[in-house]
Order: C-alpha cells, then sequence, then structure tokens
C-alpha cells in the first residue's frame, strides 16, 4: 500500500520501491521509472534526485492535461483495488479527458472547474453525488500535479455541489410479506438467494459470489469475504468491453460474519447441495450467476408481486429498516452490513417508516401526560 501523496511502496521482500515518470513513447503515454531502498527514508531520497535528474523533461509546458491524467491513472493502478481502478479509469475517459483534456495547466483554475462542474450537472445531467465522485478524482489529479510540479503549480479550491439525497425505495412490511411468500412458492437456488439478501442486508456481488462453504451450519453462520462484479475491460487486450471479476470485498468492514436467524437455517438444511463449492445462486460449483442477471430475476419477481420501483438494492434498504424498526442495536446492524461507521448505516441506508415514527411521538406523548399527572397529584396532596 502507497503512503498517501506518494507513489512509494513496500515491495513483499521487505524493500521499498519507488516510481516516477521518467517521459513518453511516441503515442504519448507515460514511461515510468523505478528506484529502490531498504528503507522509506532511503527511496524517497533517491525518487527526489531521480526526479531532479529528469528535470523539465517529464514536464514539458506544452503538454496538455490528459497527459497528467494518464500519469496519475498508470500510477494508480497498482495501489488501488481493480473495481476503484475502473471507476477511476471512466471518470478519466469520459469525462475528464473530453472536457479538460486539451487544456494547458494554466488555463486550469477555480472558474474553469466551476464550469465543468455546472456543465456535469446541467448538460450531462449528472446528480450531484455522479458529480462529487467526478470532482473528487480531478482533485486528485491536480494534486498528483502539484506534488510534481511544486512551485510551479498552485493549489487549486474546488467547490463540490450538494448531494441532493433521493428517497430510497423501501418494501413495507405487507409488500415484504407478499414478496417472501412468492419466493417461499416452488422455490429454487435464485429465489432462495434473493431471500437470502433479503434476510442479511448481503449486497449483489456479496450474494452472487457465496459459495456453500461460506455458510457454517454448525456455527449458523454466514462468511462474506468475497464479491463478483462486471467491470470495465480497462485494457482490452481481449476486445471485450467488459469483463467478469471475482476477488475480495470492498474493504476489511466488508468482510464480516453473519448470524443465521433459525428460520433461514432450516431453509439453508433443505437447499443445500451436495458440493460446499456449489455457488448458492446456482448450485453449482463450475457456474456463478453473475449480477445482471439476478437483476434480470429480481424485475421479473417484483413485476409478479406487483411491486413497483424495486431493484436489488431496495432488498438491502429493507433489511437495514426492518431492523431499525425492530430496535436493533445500531453498532450490530452496521457491523452486519458491513459499513465503515454507524454514521452510514443512519444516514444512507435507515429510513424510519410512518409508524414508527407515530409510535415514537406516542412515547412522547405518554410521557408529557404522565408528568402532568404526577404535577398534578403532588398539587392536589398539598391543597389537601
Amino acid at each position: 500500500m502507497a503512503r498517501r501523496g506518494e507513489n512509494i511502496y513496500k515491495r513483499k521482500d521487505n524493500r521499498w520501491e519507488g516510481r516516477y515518470v521518467k517521459g513518453y513513447d511516441s503515442n504519448g503515454k507515460a514511461k515510468l521509472g523505478y528506484v529502490y531502498a531498504k528503507t522509506y527514508h532511503e527511496v524517497r531520497e533517491k525518487l527526489r534526485q531521480a526526479k531532479m535528474k529528469e528535470g523539465s523533461t517529464n514536464y514539458p509546458e506544452r503538454i496538455v492535461f490528459s497527459k497528467y491524467c494518464e500519469e496519475w491513472l498508470t500510477l494508480s493502478r497498482n495501489r488501488v483495488k481493480e473495481a476503484t481502478y475502473a471507476k477511476y479509469y471512466i471518470i478519466v475517459n469520459k469525462y475528464l479527458k473530453p472536457e479538460l483534456g486539451k487544456c494547458n495547466l494554466t488555463k486550469i483554475n477555480t472558474v474553469t472547474i466551476e464550469h465543468f462542474s455546472n456543465k456535469l450537472l446541467v448538460t450531462y445531467g449528472l446528480s450531484g453525488k455522479t458529480v462529487r465522485d467526478i470532482l473528487f478524482v480531478l482533485h486528485s489529479v491536480l494534486d498528483y500535479v502539484y506534488k510534481q510540479q511544486g512551485q510551479a503549480f498552485n493549489h487549486i479550491d474546488i467547490i463540490y455541489p450538494k448531494e441532493n439525497k433521493k428517497d430510497m425505495r423501501v418494501l413495507n412490511p405487507e409488500e415484504q410479506g407478499c414478496f417472501i411468500k412468492y419466493l417461499l412458492d416452488k422455490m429454487d437456488t435464485v429465489k432462495f438467494g434473493t431471500l437470502l439478501a433479503l434476510l442479511t442486508g448481503m449486497r449483489i456481488g456479496e450474494i452472487c459470489a457465496l459459495r456453500w462453504q461460506d455458510i457454517d451450519m454448525k456455527a449458523q453462520t454466514i462468511a462474506v469475504k468475497n464479491t463478483l462484479q462486471r467491470l470495465p475491460n480497462t485494457s482490452k487486450d481481449d476486445g471485450t468491453k467488459t469483463r467478469i471479476i471475482m476477488g475480495s470485498v470492498k474493504s476489511d468492514k466488508s468482510r464480516r460474519i453473519i448470524p443465521l436467524t433459525s428460520c433461514l437455517e432450516q431453509l439453508c438444511q433443505i437447499m443445500e447441495p451436495a458440493s460446499s463449492q456449489a455457488y448458492v445462486l446456482t448450485g453449482n460449483a463450475f457456474h456463478y450467476m453473475e449480477p445482471r442477471t439476478l437483476q434480470y430475476r429480481i424485475k421479473k419477481y417484483t413485476q409478479a408481486c406487483n411491486l413497483n420501483g424495486v431493484h436489488f438494492h431496495t432488498l438491502r434498504h429493507t433489511f437495514a429498516t426492518r431492523c431499525v424498526e425492530a430496535g436493533f442495536e445500531t453498532k450490530s446492524l452496521s457491523e452486519i452490513l458491513g459499513h465503515a461507521s454507524v454514521k452510514i448505516t443512519l444516514d444512507r441506508y435507515v429510513h424510519s417508516s410512518i409508524e414508527l415514527k407515530r409510535a415514537n411521538m406516542e412515547k412522547i406523548t405518554l410521557l408529557s401526560l404522565e408528568e402532568t399527572e404526577s404535577e398534578a397529584i403532588k398539587k392536589s396532596e398539598t391543597n389537601f
């Protein structure tokens, strides 16, 4: 893992490695240079000297902003997960390079970025959340340029748009009951996996990657360790636009143990195949179901139940909401959902129903009445 803001890494052989851009090939692609040392401080000094030796060759004034984007992408590839890199790749090639790529650094300032941000919101019609993600990547690229250029390039303030949160679709208790009955009727592996996700809050990639070996019947737990995703093919060596990636979950917090309820344990006993290597959604050890196929199935199921506006992530929000309504301890819920903090759980995944709000209001009313009654009794006793 690189130290923040630097391209310095500790290798498996305990040596330190530093990377820098030492020039460009005939196509304008950045070429990397490498330095090695036994300690972090030694490799940082070697890296500084290598950059000084290259001098202005690395950054001729006529190089446009797109070249800096490519350098940043090249240096980011080995320090982030593949899914994160794919996100960066899309942002750089779909938004940053087309809109800002031909600009010289002297042309990029706070006003330029504000116009860019407004175009993303108005012309592209992107949400505030998406624009914030794009500006975050832009900020990282500019921060990289600053670290390379030093005094020659000033920091640029970026104004992030407000994120307008949309109301997330959550199944009410009646809808959830109807959906569960549908899934239990003539249950197959896909219906079972869908129900498992609804009653545990697992993400779509996590349920697609789940194998029966991850379900411990004795301990009555599910170990969430892997995720399956279809990502853009950033190398495109085989000519395909996307490819399936099976890898570890998105963060350490996402790697978690979920307790099985007694009801789920009984269903697992019924559905458990002979091979522990089998995927839960297919019952087969050699064939998985990818997320978009599962989304198609969810759409078919919800249409059969006359449920509108439901997609897979609705199940996760519904699980979190039911837990809160049942008085679930928030810290435990956050860990079961695999969130980095309790704040994420409360801000994004907890949707109180009107019934729960009414019940809480009644508690306040009853408390006020009890206090009033107590005061009245005290006064009457005094008067007596």
